[in-house]
């Protein structure tokens, strides 16, 4: 999958599973496997311009065009947020 379309699918399925209950098969319902919510997570760090230390993320996604060193400068949406905060507690929940 592209980065806009993964993006994509993850805006689409918080924002219609908002009111859902966990259970319904949303992020917090554990939809996603491990390496899914990972991918999730830093396709929106990578397309906000972080410059990946790992190298596994390296690898999978480049630094071309990074422009931030911190996580915590990034200009992330309070949407993007949203995604991060239920991938790390989905992945949480699975042991990842």
């Amino acid at each position: 999958m592209t980065s806009k379309l993964i993006l994509a699918l993850a805006a689409a399925v918080s924002l219609a599973t908002a009111a859902l209950p966990a259970s319904a098969g949303d992020i917090q319902g554990d939809a996603y496997d491990c390496k899914e919510l990972w991918v999730m997570r830093n396709e929106i760090f990578k397309a906000n311009g972080y410059c990946f230390k790992s190298a596994k993320a390296i690898t999978y996604f480049g630094n071309g065009g990074c422009q931030y060193d911190s996580l915590g400068d990034l200009p992330l949406s309070a949407q993007d947020h949203q995604i991060i905060g239920d991938a790390k507690k989905s992945a949480a929940r699975q042991g990842c």
